[in-house]
């Protein structure tokens, strides 16, 4: 499948990966958009307790270490063929 299927697939609450990333489980998933009050660091830091803040959908990435952290394609991983659903 293709990046453009792969985003798709993101949409409809799949988690997707390619074959040529060398770390084994390691997957993407669509974090919905959300609102909260600011109560902890660091944006407590920037915005006054209390402040609703509107938390804009993204993607993550599942790293082979387990852990979560925020991802961005890459030109190599938009371009790529390779992409699939995980089960």
């Amino acid at each position: 499948m293709n990046f453009g299927q792969a985003l798709e697939a993101l949409k409809l609450g799949q988690k997707v990966s390619r074959d040529g990333w060398n770390g084994k489980g390691m997957f993407l998933f669509l974090v919905p958009g959300s609102i909260f009050k600011v109560n902890r660091p660091p944006l407590l830091g920037i915005y006054t307790e209390g402040t609703e803040i509107k938390y804009h959908a993204h993607v993550d990435m599942k790293t082979a270490q387990g852990d979560v952290v925020p991802w961005l394609c890459s030109q190599t991983d938009m371009l790529a063929e390779d992409w699939g659903v995980v089960p």
